[in-house]
């Protein structure tokens, strides 16, 4: 256990800082910009993980100086402190770690549709460049396409000229293949990142070490001996103002092929040859391409009436702002799927996400098969409860395993115990948004936790039967603040397993 209190401010890190480069954010008065890369560059700031000859240029549409921005990214960032809803909530603003963020922020105005916005940046732009979009799915294409015209993406000197993509990288098979022939056309492969934020999670990216670096987990980890695998992320907010673009894109676009098939990729791939990013990067693919495609009567998709969170009414969806009066857009998402390896023959895998549930948790459940031969299962309702270990992502971080033992008393009676640990027993933990780790990589040339544009197009070809066939389908309807819909619960009621209660061990 600790010995004493985790300070909020990273500590230096062991790693070397990042090669000089520029950050050019497309985006720079945008939500991503304020609430989730300027905390990033904040901790990496404070981690000494930025080089000296690091600059930060911000674009965007709207009028403001150097001064202005650097003044309003400040209030916000102070304003974490005080907001305990914030991802980001420090107990003060360190001013040094602030203080070499903010002198190398540089307003530019420009339109992103508009080729003088480039033309102007290209005379100012040398050495390593890293391009990031935090903008509107829709400004993607046409951005990199500008970058492209301008011949900010030519790489000579040994410079890099790297870009950026935040999800959704497309909305189905065609458009995400579209999207990548796009970037394609002006770059190569090893120039575009596109991000996942839940692979900056360090409980995610732990996944790997637990599975192959323990040889108390690597044996079972297989068909043989799990008898099912679980994937849950659950939130207890709403859509609430982002309506307009939740309507077209819906729970099964929004976390499905992206985060969920993520964490699916990490708890199911194989052994990858080494630690490279491409070698991580193809058992990742090989996994997305073995998913069956996945068809209608192995989903669910639910919509969240009104109902009571946390002892307050709140509003179903069809009643939150821009949102159709007879909406049939999905919040809920309930999947079993199955992977053509030999390693997870026969295997079920159960994923499911949704708005409004009963508590917020993202978490991995490994359901164990009962030993083959067993004493205890002699006597009538003596059988020993499968073995469960539980990997928590969010928002505890950490791992809990549920076993046997005796209970205390003359008879040879079973209880159930549950070892458990958190991550902040036995490191050191300051706040994080999960980009720290993606931003770094991207500037140090590390792919590892990023997606290729194989891996994308395999996850949307899994969905794509779902996404045809829910076109004009109804909904299932299930209340605020509930566990989901029950056709949900039915779903694995036929393999006869049921779902772990969301945020109860």
């Amino acid at each position: 256990m600790r010995t004493e209190p985790a300070s909020d401010t990273p500590p230096p890190s062991d790693s070397p800082a990042a090669p000089p480069c520029t950050l050019v954010i497309f985006g720079a008065s945008g939500d991503l910009t304020k609430r989730l890369l300027m905390p990033a560059l904040y901790n990496l700031s404070a981690g000494k993980l930025l080089p000296e000859g690091f600059r930060i240029v911000g674009v965007d549409h709207n009028e403001n100086t150097d001064a202005g921005w650097r003044q309003s990214l400040g209030e916000t960032l102070q304003s974490f402190t005080t907001d305990h809803t914030a991802e980001f909530h420090p107990d003060h603003i360190d001013a040094d770690a602030w203080g070499f963020v903010r002198e190398r922020l540089h307003f530019r105005q420009g339109d992103f549709s508009d080729a003088a916005t480039f033309k102007d940046l290209a005379g100012t732009l040398h050495g390593n460049v890293v391009f990031y979009l935090a903008v509107s799915a829709r400004f993607f294409g046409p951005i990199v396409e500008q970058l492209g015209a301008a011949g900010l993406l030519k790489q000579a000197d040994g410079a890099f000229r790297r870009v950026v993509v935040e999800k959704p990288f497309g909305s189905d098979l065609a458009s995400a293949r579209a999207l990548n022939a796009t970037l394609l056309a002006q770059g190569d492969e090893s120039q575009f990142f596109r991000i996942d934020h839940f692979l900056g999670k360090e409980t995610v990216q732990s996944i790997l070490a637990l599975r192959f670096a323990n040889g108390l987990l690597e044996p079972v980890w297989r068909a043989e001996h799990v008898s099912a695998i679980e994937i849950t992320a659950a939130e207890t907010i709403g859509v609430e103002a982002r309506g307009a673009f939740y309507e077209p894109t819906g729970a099964l676009r929004d976390m499905v092929p992206n985060h969920l098939f993520q964490l699916l990729c990490m708890v199911a791939m194989e052994a990858p040859e080494s630690l490279d990013a491409e070698a991580v990067r193809d058992a990742k693919g090989r996994v997305l391409a073995a998913i069956r495609p996945i068809p209608p009567g192995d989903a669910v998709r639910g919509q969240y009436t009104a109902g009571t969170e946390f002892g307050d009414v709140v509003a179903g969806y069809r009643d939150e702002p821009n949102v159709a009066e007879a909406s049939r857009t999905e919040t809920y998402v309930a999947l079993k799927l199955t992977i053509d390896t030999p390693r997870w023959a026969g295997v079920p895998f159960y994923l499911r996400t949704g708005k409004r549930l009963a508590d917020r948790v993202t978490e991995i459940a490994v359901h164990f098969r009962p030993p083959a031969q067993s004493p205890f299962r002699a006597g009538p309702g003596a059988d020993p409860a499968p073995d469960l270990l539980r990997l928590r992502i969010d928002p505890e971080q950490g791992m809990s395993i549920g076993l046997n033992a005796k209970r205390p008393g003359p008879e040879m009676r079973l209880g159930r115990v549950v070892a458990a640990f958190e991550y902040g027993d036995f490191f050191h933990e300051t706040p994080s948004v999960g980009y720290e780790t993606l931003l770094y990589d991207c500037m140090t040339g590390d792919a590892t936790l990023f997606q290729r544009a194989d891996g994308i197009e395999a996850a949307w070809a899994a969905v794509e039967p779902l996404l045809q066939a829910w076109r004009d389908a109804p909904v299932a309807f299930y209340a605020a603040g509930s566990d989901g819909p029950e056709e949900a619960a039915r779903l694995l009621a036929r393999d006869g397993n049921a779902w772990l209660p969301l945020g109860k061990d």
